[in-house]
């Protein structure tokens, strides 16, 4: 991840959503670029049905296995100036993404290597 002014580092300039290959691409202000699998980023969902709320567990939390729909992109829509909310196969659209939180888990080998001499962890997430 490249140093840049606070306010960059979540600022995408480019999203790009590609269905065929299953990627969502972000492009940010820094310049840094992330690729998302859509397997990594349903994993990612942080709606209250997939995370939990008021202390209970969400739905992947018991560690589904997850299907070809629930993992296949359909569309991506912009929330505001702050977040995307991808749409799956299978018809959840509940989880808005902000940048900053895609930003923090850039799954690129740079990112992940930050985020694990940052912890200690060897899993980098």
């Amino acid at each position: 991840m490249q140093n840049s002014p606070s306010g960059d580092r979540a600022l995408p300039v480019r999203i790009h959503a590609d269905r065929s290959a299953g990627t969502l691409e972000i492009g940010w202000a820094d310049d840094h670029r992330s690729t998302y699998g859509a397997v990594g980023l349903r994993w990612l969902c942080p709606c209250a049905y997939c995370r939990g709320e008021a202390g209970m567990p969400g739905w992947l939390d018991t560690a589904p296995t997850l299907t070809a729909e629930q993992t296949r992109l359909v569309d991506v829509h912009l929330i505001g100036s702050y977040a995307i909310a991808p749409q799956w196969a299978d018809g959840h659209h509940t989880g808005y993404y902000p940048f900053v939180l895609l930003r923090d888990r850039c799954p690129c080998d740079s990112c992940v290597a930050e985020r694990a001499g940052a912890t200690g962890s060897t899993t980098g997430v």
